[in-house]
């Protein structure tokens, strides 16, 4: 008796002893139809999967609610996942939801026939005594795969693999550890919306490892494969863990890894607001008018070395709290909250109230008087993160990217006060508050080892930039992609907390020959992806590494929930 005629007639014996009729087994309905009136969903799916690219998935999708509907829920979700077109298992996904509840079936009682089994069918090999088999009671049956081991039934396609499940779980074994250091790793974007859609409809929350983006510390490549319909995002990764201050960070490298929910943040941001968003760390006009005012009165008496602390908390008091504004995103998103503490954080170095790296030196300390003895006078220092990559390389294809640049940079700004407190853009920078914004852009990597954040605002521009290019450039319809699940916020929804609103302000002095000189900063952070990702900007350019890494995708195969690999 061949293996394959071994392997039905066990699964009809084992149907047989949990109370069901071998003839479902064995039953040859003449049609589609008819093998789905039966319960032959294996069959049924067979003959999807031969129906023609134009009904395939919508057949797939009768047979899951099919499934669904006989109470096998595991094997719907299997079948769900076979459905190439997004569009159509996004209404099958629906209707699932919103079917029919179960039908009172006949309940069987697997308890015995598992204990007989695992008892009398290689008694060492099942995962209760340490073995790699496993077994349980399934209200469609149980079957014993070609290999020997007894797992749940699955009413799924022929083309699942079943039969071949040892040599496809070979293949996987590559691929199964997302927490092993990787030089390159991809993941495939419609992929992972494809198994978040199946876990929300299961009630359940995205796995870690889909949370982190399997490991992802940066974005060098993105990759198009119209054959498969994959659009895959690249880089380095490695295992991760929860630093002191909560990020998810390497192990090795402390370098914070992607975030799944920043990416579904920002491509929304790509579509809604083509790429801009921001924030800003502001003084009131209210506060900057008491300011000018405190200033006057103070400089009329001199402040002795001992009340030099008091007048600076009575500064920072009379100037008020710093207003906060978000745009572009939800501030109460992690996006929203990275933006806010990378921008206040690089204030705090530049006015010294935290320590930078060598060669950034705080513009305080940078302060010297003039040839005549002078201080710069008072105003407010305007810092700003923005954008910082060089032209995005494309094949010339255009089915692989490669970005370029460091991707932060620090711009500065002098802005002039009004008696009434009114700030004035003057277009320019002095040579001091330049310096600052030069030094903490040449050592952004140094300052990002040491301040985490302002690495996770690295991984943010780097998601920001991938998402505007996967606008800019139509990648979805390049590959009948539908990020409907993505996009839609009823569907996924990122984790949100409090928006912070408001800031102790950034202020700080300097004692210079026995002057006082006084600085207040504000600034935030500027992104604008449209003018990096328009069609002039991208480079198009054999780059030989570029087009040999996109190659080394398709060499890999995967197993159906497969959505990363190396």
């Amino acid at each position: 008796m061949s293996c394959q005629k071994q392997f039905f007639f066990l699964s009809a014996l084992i149907l047989a002893s949990a109370g069901f009729s071998p003839s479902v087994v064995y039953a040859q309905a003449p049609d589609f139809d008819g093998h789905l009136a039966a319960g032959e969903f294996g069959l049924a799916a067979q003959i999807a999967e031969n129906a023609g690219p134009e009904k395939r998935d919508a057949l797939l999708a009768r047979v899951a609610a099919a499934q669904r509907n006989f109470g096998a829920p595991g094997a719907s979700f299997s079948t769900l996942r076979s459905i190439q077109d997004d569009r159509t298992r996004l209404g099958a996904v629906d209707a699932f939801r919103n079917g029919p509840a179960r039908g009172g079936a006949a309940q069987a009682d697997f308890d015995s026939l598992i204990e007989l089994i695992t008892s009398t069918i290689a008694p060492q090999s099942w995962d209760e005594v340490g073995g790699a088999g496993a077994i349980d009671g399934f209200d469609g049956g149980v079957y014993v795969d070609s290999a020997g081991v007894m797992r749940r039934m699955k009413f799924a396609p022929a083309t699942n693999r079943l039969l071949t499940a040892r040599s496809q779980s070979q293949q996987t074994q590559q691929n199964n550890d997302a927490r092993r250091e990787s030089r390159l790793r991809k993941v495939s974007l419609n992929r992972l919306e494809r198994e978040l859609q199946l876990l929300e409809l299961q009630g359940k929350a995205p796995t870690e490892t889909m949370r982190n983006l399997a490991g992802l510390q940066q974005i060098q490549y993105v990759f198009v494969y119209p054959d498969t319909g994959d659009v895959v995002i690249a880089g380095p990764a490695s295992d991760w863990i929860a630093d002191q201050e909560g990020r998810q960070v390497g192990v090795k490298s402390g370098k914070p890894v992607l975030q799944l929910d920043d990416f579904v943040v920002l491509l929304r941001n790509a579509y809604e607001e083509k790429g801009r968003f921001g924030c800003s760390i502001t003084p009131t006009q209210a506060g900057l008018a008491r300011t000018q005012k405190f200033l006057a009165e103070s400089s009329q008496k001199a402040i002795r070395p001992s009340q030099r602390d008091e007048w600076l908390d009575n500064f920072r008091a009379t100037l008020g709290k710093q207003d906060i504004v978000v745009y572009g995103v939800d501030p109460k998103t992690r996006v929203g909250k990275v933006l806010v503490e990378a921008d206040y954080r690089m204030k705090l170095v530049g006015m010294g109230l935290e320590e930078g790296t060598l060669g950034v030196v705080s513009y305080l300390d940078s302060v010297t008087p003039g040839p005549d003895g002078s201080l710069p006078d008072m105003n407010v220092l305007r810092w700003w993160f923005t954008l910082n990559y060089k032209a995005i390389q494309a094949s010339k294809s255009r089915d692989a990217y490669a970005l370029q640049g460091q991707g932060v940079k620090v711009l500065s700004e002098n802005e002039m006060l009004t008696e009434r407190g009114e700030r004035k853009h003057t277009g320019k920078s002095s040579v001091l508050n330049l310096q600052f914004a030069n030094s903490f852009t040449k050592h952004f990597p140094a300052l990002a080892a040491k301040y985490p954040v302002y690495a996770e605002l690295r991984n943010i521009f780097d998601l920001a930039l991938v998402a505007a290019l996967i606008r800019a450039e139509d990648i979805p319809n390049r590959v009948n992609w539908h990020p409907s699940h993505l996009l839609d916020k009823q569907r996924y929804r990122p984790a949100v907390g409090v928006a912070p609103t408001r800031v102790e302000s950034i202020v700080n002095y300097r004692v210079i020959d026995k002057k006082h000189f006084i600085a207040g900063v504000s600034g935030g952070v500027t992104v604008d992806t449209s003018q990096l990702v328009n069609r002039g900007a991208i480079a198009e350019s054999d780059y030989g590494l570029l087009k040999a890494e996109r190659q080394a995708g398709t060499q890999v195969k995967l197993s159906d929930d497969a959505w990363w690999w190396d």
